[in-house]
């Protein structure tokens, strides 16, 4: 059964590699802050074309962190990657054009450096756009904020708690992993959001 729409934060974000630290990082925020975390890659189902599975989990969401730092030339094929400034078009319109409840839709957009996204997509230089700068604490620490401030729920730890209770986890992590029996390779979004809201049940915040 899928969360409440108040509890649920669509992330819109690369889904590569290099990215992962950060990736792992903003569900780990967002689940510590009380919420849960959705994507794309939380459905599985064929029968469904990628965007529709997308507007679906929008439509599902009230929250939504949107991460348009990828949109670089690609070496392979020599054109920019369009699919992060889609996703938060999408979001975008959904909360001006939807019903009253997709109304009440907040989003956090964030970039790699502050400004960055006014040389490709200019037309959003009205929304507050953040710089994570790559580091995953500062990502959290705006994640923290943001939420914090849009839900106005004052049970939400600092942002340096979080860090810190993050950090602690990461160590942990690997030996969760292989108690679980689950290759580095086989670890999947669905896999990780469990993993990280059993965990934080065995260490609630004192």
């Amino acid at each position: 059964m899928n969360p409440s729409y108040e509890n649920s934060v669509f992330i819109n974000c690369p889904f590569d590699t290099r990215y992962k630290p950060l990736f792992n990082a903003e569900i780990f925020a967002i689940h510590d802050c009380g919420f849960t975390a959705r994507c794309a890659l939380e459905v599985s189902n064929s029968a469904k074309n990628r965007l529709q599975k997308i507007i679906d989990i929008i439509s599902q969401c009230k929250y939504g962190l949107h991460d348009i730092s990828r949109t670089g030339i690609s070496s392979k094929t020599k054109l920019p990657r369009f699919n992060m400034p889609l996703e938060l078009g999408i979001f975008l319109g959904c909360s001006h054009f939807g019903s009253p409840e997709h109304r009440t839709k907040a989003c956090l957009i964030m970039d790699q450096d502050e400004f960055r996204y006014r040389k490709f997509i200019s037309d959003i230089s009205g929304q507050d756009i953040v710089a994570h700068n790559n580091s995953s604490e500062k990502a959290i620490h705006e994640i923290r904020g943001w939420l914090r401030t849009e839900s106005k729920r004052t049970n939400i730890p600092g942002g340096a708690e979080i860090y810190k209770r993050y950090t602690r986890f990461q160590k942990q992590l690997p030996e969760i992993r292989k108690r679980l029996r689950i290759k580095p390779n086989e670890f999947t979004f669905v896999d990780f959001t469990y993993i990280v809201s059993d965990w934080l049940k065995e260490n609630p915040l004192k």
